[in-house]
């Protein structure tokens, strides 16, 4: 990452509100590093400008981290389950800005499972964890359960149902407010927040929307 991108980051991170020290902001210049070393030879992102990856790959998901915090500040749990991560997105980010946060990656594509087991190995994340599973198999317990840009809700929820904790969440990283996918969901799911993101630099929408099982 240039001097320029570098600067652009603590520039978000600041905007975001987020409190990284200097070592967490290193830690995320060499995830994207490594990111677009891998992606030449395993394909994990169709983004490969590093500008927009700045954008569209760091600060989108760092844009869900204060969120995340704050749940986990209300006496949530500390475990939390990345669905589809892909690159490890937002994984990989929650990770090195949430130290306490234990975090597993979970993809069906084996060498997705395997960068992350990389960037763990690589960035000294002891938090991290990269899993080669359908996440159906999965039984958890996980606190949180998230994705981004992984499917529908009513899928995401189905099918990580058994991996979610009694009194767990899921979190959703979704693009523009998911109305039909919303009145799709089952009645034993119920959304209980939409909450509206800004990311530094971006144009688009964003959102995080929050669920859990109904009791």
């Amino acid at each position: 990452m240039t001097t320029a991108l570098a600067d652009r980051l603590r520039a978000g991170v600041r905007q975001l509100g987020l409190a990284l020290d200097e070592g967490q902001i290193t830690r995320l210049i060499d995830f994207m590093a490594l990111l677009q070393k891998w992606n030449k030879v395993y394909n994990l992102t169709a983004v490969r400008d590093p500008e927009e990856m700045l954008t569209h790959h760091l600060l989108d998901s760092l844009a869900a981290v204060v969120p995340l915090e704050r749940h986990l500040a209300g006496g949530a749990g500390r475990r939390l389950l990345d669905v589809g991560s892909g690159g490890g997105l937002p994984g990989v980010v929650f990770a090195i800005c949430c130290p306490d946060l234990d975090v597993s990656c979970v993809d069906t594509v084996a060498k997705k499972a395997a960068f992350i087991q990389q960037a763990a190995a690589a960035l000294g994340l002891k938090n991290l964890h990269g899993i080669h599973a359908r996440v159906e198999t999965l039984t958890g317990p996980y606190d949180v359960v998230s994705c981004r840009a992984f499917a529908a809700l009513a899928d995401f929820t189905a099918w990580s149902r058994r991996a979610l904790a009694p009194q767990g969440v899921w979190l959703a990283m979704k693009g523009r407010h998911p109305q039909d996918e919303i009145a799709a969901l089952p009645a034993q799911v119920e959304l209980f927040h939409v909450e509206q993101l800004h990311v530094p630099g971006l144009d688009a929408e964003r959102c995080i929307c929050w669920l859990r099982p109904v009791a």
